[in-house]
């Protein structure tokens, strides 16, 4: 069966008395092939099009054509295509040029000048430019540390990602990101598009910005991105605590772009988007990991007072490493199951009454095991009891004054497994708190509560990174029949659910070898 988009190649003569559009040929000894491969059907038209009438002659590939021009193809993949058209090994004489000789010669107005680097035939790999090893294509098999050699790159692909999120197209979004994510898995900057050959993940699109970034120092697209009213409108709006990309660009349709904007509005905001506005400033400020370890010992207290023996572990990127965060997270259990259920009111009720919450809204455990295997799920959120908060952490206790209240001598300090703390902030009087001015910040704090049979699939899932989390889930479907989540992995061949105790024991099951959390940066 011949594959539908294989033209016709003709074994003789082209057409070199005009250009195909009936315009007398300007340049006969220059015959023109456009490549279809990764150009496309209705460009490959438009550019031949414009060619002609230009007076260059613009045919199917003959004998006769002089110049294939192709579009983010290597030498190699222009030369396997024109075997599969030709048949055996292609032996033409024709010159494999990038688009770029094309485009400067139709600004021109006639051919010109063929540089090095016009010429894919001439491209040899560098040895020394050849990347280090194979790359694999899921983020799942890598090992990423937060050393990025190729930030440059990264940052630009990473915000044209946001961008692609943000206006409700996640396909492009993802592609933006493994893109990204596997300049970040090497070990060694990228100087040369030539180091990218055979790389998974990397379509044109992303390979255009990195062209632009190599040869310009800087991408164009991404910098007309950065300047975007829409997408500054958008940034600051989703940045309101509560506010997710279709209700911000409701607004913006309705001629909101900014905070005072909003707030002159007859919009009425719920109570998430309400505290969102109101400590707006606090919140996109980055959480450091000294705060996140003080509030960390503030809620252990709480836990310990009111489930001796619960188990809590700071997760996210604090526990890949990072140093600074947009939130702090937190994973809590008990070793007895069941010893957990009811733990999140009463902690929310502790954190309450010291006056650390200033916003919180809990949701309870919905999650259900099937003997059949997992439903598909209404969204990626998991199901576990959470508390999505926004916490007061005074000044005093980010810098570890010892105005603090002790714990008490009923509540061992080896009944939490994260370091305990000693020292707890006392509330203090008001004439204290009007002497300072705002003598606290407002961070981001989400507290997640999981039974024990399923706590490493919920430390695995929700220590990410959000890629490699994604990553690990199509692994599990694609490559290995399974279906994974925060809850659980149930094999789909064999009809059961696979119990696991720690996350190495997950990436047994998958077939993948273990990564620890520090090496999950994709």
């Amino acid at each position: 069966m011949v594959p539908l988009k294989r033209r016709k190649v003709s074994s003789g003569a082209g057409k070199t008395g005009n250009t195909g559009s009936g315009v007398p040929a300007k340049f006969p000894q220059v015959v023109l092939f456009l490549l279809e491969r990764k150009m496309g059907a209705s460009r490959r038209a438009f550019l031949s099009q414009l060619g002609q009438k230009k007076g260059f002659q613009v045919e199917e590939f003959s004998e006769s054509v002089t110049h294939v021009i192709s579009e983010n193809n290597s030498g190699d993949e222009v030369r396997t295509w024109l075997d599969s058209q030709i048949g055996g090994q292609c032996r033409t004489p024709a010159l494999l040029l990038d688009i770029s000789w094309y485009t400067e010669s139709m600004k021109a107005g006639h051919p010109v000048e063929i540089l090095d680097r016009h010429k894919l035939q001439e491209q040899q790999v560098d040895e020394s430019k050849e990347v280090e090893s194979i790359v694999p294509s899921y983020a799942c098999q890598r090992r990423t540390t937060l050393e990025n050699h190729n930030t440059v790159f990264t940052d630009a692909l990473s915000l044209l990602a946001e961008n692609a999120e943000l206006s409700d197209e996640d396909g492009r979004g993802v592609a933006f990101r493994r893109a990204a994510a596997v300049l970040k898995a090497l070990h060694s900057p990228v100087t040369d598009l030539l180091q990218l050959r055979g790389l998974p993940c990397l379509g044109g699109h992303s390979l255009r910005v990195i062209k632009d970034v190599l040869e310009n120092g800087a991408s164009s697209e991404v910098e007309f991105t950065k300047q975007s009213e829409r997408f500054k409108a958008l940034k600051v709006l989703t940045g309101i605590f509560g506010v997710g990309a279709k209700t911000a660009e409701r607004w913006i349709r309705e001629g909101i772009h900014s905070l005072p904007q909003l707030q002159d509005s007859a919009h009425t905001l719920n109570r998430a988007q309400q505290a969102g506005l109101e400590h707006y400033d606090d919140l996109n400020q980055p959480v450091t990991k000294a705060e996140g370890d003080t509030i960390g010992e503030i809620v252990a207290k709480a836990v310990m007072s009111v489930l001796p023996g619960a188990q809590m572990t700071l997760i996210g990127g604090f526990r890949r490493g990072k140093l600074t965060g947009h939130d702090v997270d937190f994973l809590i259990t008990h070793p007895e199951e069941g010893r957990e259920v009811g733990l999140m009111p009463k902690v929310v009720s502790w954190l309450e009454s010291k006056g650390f919450l200033l916003y919180q809204k809990t949701t309870r455990n919905s999650y259900l095991e099937s003997k059949d295997g997992p439903a598909r799920p209404s969204s990626n959120m998991d199901r576990f009891e959470r508390c999505f908060s926004i916490f007061k952490l005074p000044e005093d206790a980010k810098q570890g004054t010892k105005q603090t209240e002790t714990l008490t001598e009923d509540t061992p300090e080896d009944t939490c497994s994260l370091t305990t703390p000693s020292l707890v902030k006392d509330e203090g009087s008001e004439s204290t708190k009007r002497a300072n001015l705002k003598p606290w910040r407002a961070v981001r704090v989400d507290l997640v509560v999981s039974p024990i049979s399923q706590f490493a699939f919920a430390l695995l899932g929700w220590t990410g990174s959000k890629l490699f989390e994604r990553e690990l889930r199509r692994w599990a479907g694609h490559e290995k029949a399974m279906s994974l989540s925060s809850h659980a992995l149930y094999d789909n061949t064999q009809s059961k659910y696979l119990r696991a105790s720690s996350e190495e024991e997950i990436f047994a099951h998958l077939g993948l070898e273990y990564i620890p959390p520090s090496e999950r940066n994709a």
